[in-house]
């Protein structure tokens, strides 16, 4: 019998409500801590902007920001919102100053959201405004006031803002801040904002060139660029660019000060720009993916009434700087357009080593035309034997609206495939199964992707053989058994991906499939846990449990596997780390030819349990017979 439908089930819901019941609507994800584009994130970013908004008019030179547990508190010392308005700025949607275009022309923040949606979202949320020798404080609890002083106070404080807050774990759940993420932020501020000191638990960022200091850090320790970089800036724009040995391509992009970590029309126009003026400097119609093979660059634009593709403000959709003004493609291709030209003409030592590696890259890539063209041969006659793959219906590549929903879980051979196969969502999940161990590609060149046909039937299922704008899947989520050997395809995995397809990681589309350890149950309930310490905690709460410790995830029926990569999956986002020099370190110690170094590491860390040993009568692991 169909459920009744009348006047009662219609209902309206008032901000502060529709943003605490659909939060991602206003912050994205919510997360626990563990990516940097987690929502706790987004609250902290969105109280951050409003201060850079006051530094950008000219008010204030330093933000003071506190993290402590769960607490936050920053401090900005611009004019200080007028006290009268202080409620309303905290807690009424869409109001502001960012509406007046004069006042706040080319601002982060404009729709009058942002600082509410940290108040509604906050178990505890503070705001303080000092103005002309006077002070008010009001506190909220999940958007509803719990204490607001009556009048204005007195006070010998300089002029700002304070606001103090806890995300509500209500909204959040078990969630920590990862402050190397919130570093990372604040570097990124200060590169945007020259002459603006910001401040993280005592801590200081602050930049005098721009994004010159941002790609300089970028490639400290790395291989040094192969010229000088080019550091241009007008009214409304800043570049920096160079490039490295590295292949793929390597863009920070910013509107506004705000990161946009998924480009936009301004990257876009960029990108385009740098290959149209190096073609017409050279007079040579050289392919665009060997004119932009191993540059890193920073662009930072300005634009009035920025339009963004999702409230968290990560890709610009705006296609004019100014309402009724020139096109971005236009300003941004005009700019590069004239003064690199310019660059290429008075310093030839930069135009030269910039011939001279896209030829290198122009060479490298007809080398591997003959081997691309026997791979393609070799995968088109197993295609369709091929059943490594079981696709799903949509793709990031495509116009489908589950398009940012596509996933694809690489497995370890076909018991783990076949669970997961059977429990997915055949819309938006697909599955590729590895043989067993893959290649350890550390060292070796490009050929070796089409050469082995494991790896180029996995790059042909990714659709990133030239680049990633033909990806086909938003998250690539690796999936091993949580043992050694598990570890260890995991580890040969990121490899391939670190070595050949850098991007990948850079923009956030790799992860780790999170599966439980433990089941424990009885005949009324079953607790998964995913540590020692859930296991704990669930033996303690489930009367006469029984204990099932899940060593591969073949051994996860179909029935429950669909609980793990439905709408609870965990995935922890596999992140690169903050400067390429690390990531060589890394990859030459743990995957290079030096095993004796690391056995040698081994011996010295390893640590050995005796509370695993099964007869306490047993002698201890000896690390040395367990390294060899």
């Amino acid at each position: 019998m169909a459920a009744d439908y009348n006047e009662e089930h219609i209902r309206s819901l008032d901000p502060r409500e529709h943003i605490r019941l659909r939060p991602g609507m206003y912050i994205g994800k919510l997360g626990d801590g563990t990516s940097p584009d987690d929502g706790i994130y987004i609250l902290l970013k969105e109280t951050i902007d409003n201060c850079i908004d006051e530094f950008v008019m000219g008010n204030g030179k330093q933000i003071d920001i506190e993290i402590e547990d769960k607490f936050v508190r920053v401090r900005d010392y611009g004019r200080g919102i007028p006290l009268g308005k202080l409620k309303d700025c905290a807690s009424i949607i869409n109001t502001g100053a960012k509406y007046d275009s004069e006042a706040f022309k080319k601002s982060v923040g404009l729709n009058g959201v942002g600082i509410k949606a940290v108040n509604f979202l906050s178990s505890f949320f503070e705001i303080q405004a000092y103005r002309e020798k006077k002070t008010m404080a009001i506190e909220f609890s999940k958007g509803l006031l719990v204490e607001e002083m009556k009048k204005p106070d007195k006070s010998d404080e300089a002029d700002g803002t304070v606001v103090a807050f806890e995300p509500d774990e209500e909204i959040f759940g078990t969630y920590s801040w990862n402050l190397g993420f919130v570093e990372t932020m604040l570097r990124n501020y200060s590169y945007l904002n020259t002459g603006l000191t910001l401040s993280l638990n005592g801590k200081k960022f602050k930049s005098k060139n721009g994004l010159l200091d941002l790609l300089s850090e970028t490639l400290e320790g790395s291989d040094p660029p192969i010229y000088p970089i080019i550091h241009i800036s007008d009214n409304d724009i800043e570049v920096a660019f160079t490039h490295t040995e590295q292949t793929g391509e390597e863009i920070h992009s910013f509107v506004n000060g705000q990161h946009t970590t998924m480009g936009g029309t301004h990257q876009a126009a960029f990108r385009e720009a740098i290959v149209a003026t190096f073609r017409n400097h050279f007079k040579k119609q050289f392919d665009a993916a060997d004119i932009r093979s191993g540059i890193v660059a920073a662009v930072s634009v300005r634009v009035e009434d920025p339009v963004f593709e999702s409230q968290t403000k990560t890709k610009l959709g705006s296609t004019h700087m100014a309402p009724g003004g020139e096109t971005i493609r236009t300003f941004v291709g005009n700019f590069i357009g004239l003064h690199f030209d310019n660059q290429l003409h008075r310093k030839k030592e930069i135009a030269d080593a910039m011939l001279d590696k896209v030829q290198r890259s122009e060479h490298e890539r007809k080398e591997m035309k003959g081997i691309k063209k026997l791979a393609r041969e070799r995968a088109k006659q197993s295609k369709v034997h091929n059943k490594k793959l079981r696709d799903c219906r949509a793709h990031l590549n495509s116009k489908h609206k589950l398009a940012l929903d596509s996933t694809l879980f690489i497995t370890e051979g076909d018991s783990a495939s076949g669970s997961i196969t059977k429990a997915r969502n055949v819309d938006i999940q697909a599955v590729f199964s590895l043989r067993g161990k893959p290649l350890n590609c550390y060292g070796m060149s490009r050929k070796v992707v089409y050469q082995n046909e494991e790896f180029n039937l996995l790059q042909a299922a990714l659709g990133i053989e030239d680049d990633l704008e033909g990806l086909r899947y938003n998250k690539v989520v690796l999936a091993t058994d949580a043992d050694v050997d598990g570890m260890h395809i995991r580890l040969l995995a990121i490899t391939f991906f670190l070595q050949f397809f850098p991007d990948l990681l850079r923009e956030g589309h790799l992860y780790i499939l999170e599966t439980p350890l433990f089941r424990v149950r009885n005949k009324k309930e079953t607790r998964y846990c995913y540590t020692e310490e859930e296991r704990v905690e669930a033996l303690a709460q489930v009367k006469n449990p029984e204990i099932t410790r899940f060593k591969g995830l073949g051994e996860i029926s179909p029935d429950e596997f669909k609980f793990f990569i439905g709408d609870n999956v965990r995935l922890a986002p596999v992140l690169m780390p903050p400067k390429p020099k690390m990531i060589q370190d890394l990859l030459a110690f743990y995957m290079g030819k030096n095993t004796p170094k690391r056995q040698e590491f081994i011996i010295k860390n390893l640590k050995v349990e005796t509370d695993i040993i099964d007869d306490p009568d047993e002698p201890a692991v000896d690390p040395e017979a367990a390294a060899a």
